[in-house]
Order: structure tokens, then C-alpha cells, then sequence
């Protein structure tokens, strides 16, 4: 765990180093396009249940809360949830965990499913992989929350229940780099 505390901090801070002029250039894009100052800020559920804020680039337009198409893109190659480089410094985050999610999901849950509260949440996730089209699946469901509910969900919990039983170190080093092939080829 501390060196992957440690991994975090440095990897987020030469991110940080280096994309600054680009995170400067999306931020102000964002808050044009939404008519906001660019940040959303939302509780999400972290590390032992507890809560914390966690910060993204708004794609949304503040009036019409409709995603913008500037956001759309955002939101296609991620770069929306540049900001939680942020959340990993102060420590709420890692680069490699379960996406943190809205509170009455992963704070809810029962059995063995609640060991996935012990990891700390992260911006990468072979659930967030594989479901990296999520927007496009429930936009194309009838019920899009019975089917969040009842498929991704579930399978997100199984995924990240996997995780836990076999995270390492170069396990985190091979989903970052998955992360990276997928980020520039978002229909792999």
C-alpha cells in the first residue's frame, strides 16, 4: 500500500507537471461551454464508505443540464475526470481502484461484496474499462436504471470483488497501460 501511495503521488504530480498548460486549456473550454466556472464537484463514496468530493470537468450546460457538445468529447476521451489527478493527491483516490460511486450503491452493499469498500477508489478500474461505453448502453435501454441496477452494476461488483482478490502492483501497471491503449483508441 505505500508504494502505491507513493506511485500515486509522483505519477499525479509529473501528470500534473506536464499537462498543466492542457488541464488550463480543457478548464476554461469547459466553463465556456456550460456558461460555469468548469468544475463539478459531487460526494461519491471512497475508501471504507466514507464520502468525500470528488471533482471533474463540467460537460454539462448549467441551464439546460444537457451535455454539451464539447463535453461530449470530454467525456469520450476522459478528460473530463482530469480534476481527480487532484483527488489522488490529497489521497481520497489512487490511480488504480473501483470508480467511486453515487451514495445507495457501494455503500450499500452486502456480504463479501462490502471488501471492496477497503480499497481505496481510483480514476482506472477494469470495470471502468470495460464499461467505458456505459452512457452509450443505457441510452440505448428501455429502463436504463433497472438495467444499471440489475446488469452493470452487478457486474462492476464482480469485477471489482476480482480486484481486490488479486491486486498488485504490475497488475495496476498493466490497467494503466490498458488504459492509455484504450484512451487512444476508444473503439477497441
Amino acid at each position: 500500500m505505500f508504494l502505491k501511495r507513493i506511485f500515486d503521488v509522483v505519477l499525479a504530480i509529473v501528470s500534473l507537471t506536464i499537462g498543466w498548460p492542457f488541464i488550463i486549456i480543457i478548464w476554461l473550454m469547459a466553463g465556456i461551454d456550460t456558461n460555469s466556472n468548469g468544475i463539478f464537484i459531487q460526494n461519491r463514496v471512497g475508501q471504507f464508505g466514507k464520502q468525500f468530493k470528488i471533482f471533474k470537468f463540467r460537460t454539462l450546460h448549467l441551464n439546460t443540464n444537457k451535455i454539451s457538445k464539447v463535453g461530449a468529447f470530454f467525456r469520450k476521451y476522459k478528460l473530463d475526470e482530469t480534476p481527480q489527478l487532484i483527488n489522488i493527491l490529497i489521497g481520497n483516490m489512487s490511480f488504480v481502484g473501483p470508480r467511486p460511486d453515487l451514495p445507495g450503491y457501494y455503500d450499500a452493499l452486502k456480504g463479501e461484496n462490502i471488501k471492496i469498500l477497503q480499497l481505496k477508489p481510483g480514476l482506472i478500474s477494469e470495470a471502468a474499462l470495460k464499461y467505458a461505453n456505459e452512457e452509450d448502453l443505457l441510452a440505448k435501454q428501455t429502463n436504463p436504471l433497472k438495467y444499471n441496477d440489475e446488469v452493470l452494476f452487478p457486474e462492476k461488483v464482480h469485477l471489482n470483488l476480482n480486484y481486490y482478490y488479486n491486486q498488485s502492483f504490475w497488475g495496476d501497471i498493466k490497467l494503466i497501460c490498458k488504459s492509455i491503449k484504450v484512451l487512444l483508441n476508444p473503439h477497441l
